[in-house]
C-alpha cells in the first residue's frame, strides 16, 4: 500500500507480472474509487460540457463516452478527463483524484449563463475497473451486461444487489474492460462477487505498466499545467471546428513547444527524469513515464522532446547513472490493445 491523493493505494497484491498478465491475457479489476465524478444536470448540460472540453461532445451519440483535456484560455492542461452522456439532459464527468478540487472549483467557476447544475458526487461514489479480454464474460456471470449490445466508449445504467449502477466500456489499459460506478454501500460486495468469478485484484504498479505498453498519457506526467494537449500528441481531442470551448482561441495559434516520443532499450530501466540525448550526445528532453514492459520484456518509456532539438534521424538514446543507453524510437504503441 501507499499513499496517493490522500487515499491509501494497494500497489500490487501478488507481483506486477502476474498482474499485468492476467489483464493481458484474462480479466483483472481495479479499485479506482479515489477518482472524481461530477454530475452535470439541466436542459444545457450537453452544451455546457462541450464548451469546457477540447473535444467535441455535443455531436457524440447517445450513451456515448468522450474523452478529452480539459484545458484554460491560454491552452494549458488543467487536467483530461472522460464525459459520458447519460440522457439528454444528464452528463457524468470522471476526473483524475489528484485534480479533484482543482477541476471543480474551475468547472463550477464556468456554469454562469448555462442553464444546469453541478453536483460533486465523489465521495459518494465507487469505480472498479474491470479489464482484459475476459471482462464481459466476468461481468456476465454476475449477473451484469444482460441487455445486449454495449459499444465501446458507450455507458449504459445496469442493476447491481438491487442497486442501479452505471457500467463504461472504457479503460486504462488498452484492453476490452468496462469501469462500474457503483455507490459505497454496494462495492464490496461488487468487489466479493468478481473475486469468486475468478477475476484477479490488480493494483497501481500494473496499471502503469498497462497503460504505458499502450502510450495512454498520465496527468502530471505527460500532461501537466505547462504543457497543452498539441504537446502531448492529443491534437486529435482538439476540435477547432467547433464554435467555441475553452482554450480555443489560444491552440488555434499556439505552436507546440514538445514532442512526445515512444522510445525502448534493450538494456537499462528508463525511469522518470532521465535525460534523452541526440546522436550527438546533447541532452533534447526528459523522460516523463518509464518503466520495464512485462508484455516485451524490455525497458520503455515516454518522453518529451523539444521540437527545436528533434532528431530527423531519430536517433535517441537515454543517460542512465551517467551511462548512456541507445535507445529504439517507435511511431506506434509498444503493445496493440485488444478494446473493441
Amino acid at each position: 500500500m501507499a499513499a496517493f491523493a490522500g487515499y491509501d493505494m494497494p500497489i500490487q497484491y501478488t507481483s506486477v507480472k502476474d498482474e499485468t498478465i492476467a489483464v493481458r491475457n484474462g480479466c483483472g479489476m481495479f479499485d479506482v474509487s479515489h477518482m472524481g465524478e461530477f454530475m452535470v444536470e439541466g436542459p444545457e448540460a450537453h452544451k455546457f460540457v462541450d464548451f469546457i472540453v477540447t473535444n467535441d461532445f455535443l455531436n457524440a451519440g447517445e450513451n456515448k463516452a468522450v474523452y478529452s483535456p480539459l484545458c484554460r484560455e491560454n491552452g494549458t492542461v488543467i487536467d483530461d478527463l472522460i464525459a459520458y452522456k447519460l440522457g439528454p439532459q444528464k452528463v457524468l464527468i470522471c476526473v483524475n483524484a489528484a485534480n479533484i478540487k482543482k477541476d471543480w472549483d474551475w468547472i463550477s467557476s464556468k456554469t454562469e449563463g448555462f442553464d444546469i447544475t453541478l453536483e460533486d458526487q465523489s465521495d459518494e461514489t465507487s469505480l472498479i475497473a474491470v479489464q482484459g479480454p475476459g471482462s464481459e464474460a466476468a461481468l456476465k456471470k454476475i449477473g451484469l451486461l444482460s441487455k445486449g449490445d454495449f459499444p465501446y466508449y458507450s455507458v449504459s445504467p445496469d442493476n447491481f444487489d438491487g442497486t442501479e449502477i452505471l457500467l463504461a466500456r472504457t479503460g486504462y489499459t488498452g484492453e476490452d474492460g468496462f469501469e462500474v460506478f457503483c455507490p459505497n454501500n454496494k462495492i464490496s460486495n461488487l468487489w466479493d462477487k468478481l473475486i469468486e468469478a475468478n477475476v484477479t485484484p490488480c493494483g497501481l504498479a500494473s496499471r502503469d505498466v498497462l497503460r504505458l505498453e499502450v502510450c495512454y498519457p498520465l496527468y502530471g506526467h505527460e500532461l501537466s499545467d505547462d504543457l497543452t494537449p498539441l504537446d502531448a500528441n492529443l491534437k486529435w481531442t482538439v476540435k477547432l471546428d467547433k464554435p467555441s470551448f475553452l482554450g480555443k482561441n489560444s491552440l488555434e495559434t499556439l505552436k507546440p513547444t514538445y514532442r512526445l516520443a515512444k522510445l525502448s532499450l534493450e538494456k537499462g530501466i528508463p525511469r522518470e527524469g532521465y535525460p534523452v540525448l541526440d546522436g550527438k550526445g546533447s541532452k533534447i528532453g526528459h523522460i516523463t513515464s518509464g518503466t520495464h514492459s512485462v508484455s516485451l520484456g524490455k525497458g520503455i518509456c515516454l518522453a518529451l522532446v523539444k521540437r527545436s532539438d528533434w532528431p530527423e534521424d531519430k536517433s535517441f538514446s537515454i543517460e542512465i547513472r551517467n551511462k548512456v543507453f541507445p535507445a529504439t524510437y517507435h511511431t506506434k504503441p509498444f503493445v496493440t490493445g485488444g478494446h473493441k
